[in-house]
């Protein structure tokens, strides 16, 4: 169950204002909220952190105590590096698509490197609990995603870019320590 907890609340915390949840309330907010964006949305966020578990659930026989921490620490550090790098695009499409399956595609393509399936990787391997992980992931997900359906508006704000890049460092510096640890 620990591997559940901390991969729901580490999807949450790297969640908020991620260029997925971003995507969707700007979908939200423009063509109004409908139910089948948030099923899309719903999907896609399953989806991802289900791969995320399944490819530690891949890794976690190949691999001693010590090699799995180094790697979550290096999964830890490439999610800091997406938080620090990636931001959301402010500008909005003039003409946004009403098709679902491209509003799929573009979730899809969002969370396929965001810090979030990163942390539920690193969680999975670290924990090797990657089924807990990865439903743990998904809820956080989907929590994420429907506050973004929700409330558009609130995931607009600029000082939420600087929430973020506070969080990227922490989690470069949480990665830094867990491989030092491995190593040690």
């Amino acid at each position: 169950m620990t591997g559940f907890f901390l991969a729901f609340l580490a999807v949450i915390l790297t969640g908020i204002g991620a260029r997925d949840q971003a995507t969707v309330a700007m979908l939200s907010a423009r063509l109004g909220r409908r139910p089948t964006l948030l099923a899309v949305a719903l999907l896609a966020g399953a989806l991802t952190a289900a791969i995320a578990a399944w490819l530690a659930l891949a890794v976690i026989p190949l691999m001693n105590g010590p090699s799995r921490l180094f790697l979550a620490g290096l999964a830890l550090g490439l999610g800091g590096i997406e938080l620090l790098l990636l931001a959301p695009s402010r500008r909005r499409p003039s003409e946004p698509t009403l098709s679902l399956g491209a509003a799929a595609i573009v979730i899809l393509a969002h969370q396929a490197t965001d810090a979030a399936r990163f942390l539920i990787f690193a969680i999975a391997v670290a924990s090797a609990a990657p089924i807990p992980a990865g439903i743990g992931g998904a809820a956080g997900a989907g929590a994420v995603l429907t506050a973004g359906w929700l409330l558009p508006h609130l995931f607009a704000h600029p000082r939420l870019r600087m929430i973020r890049a506070g969080i990227g460092a922490g989690l470069i510096g949480l990665g830094a320590l867990t491989c030092l640890n491995a190593l040690g």
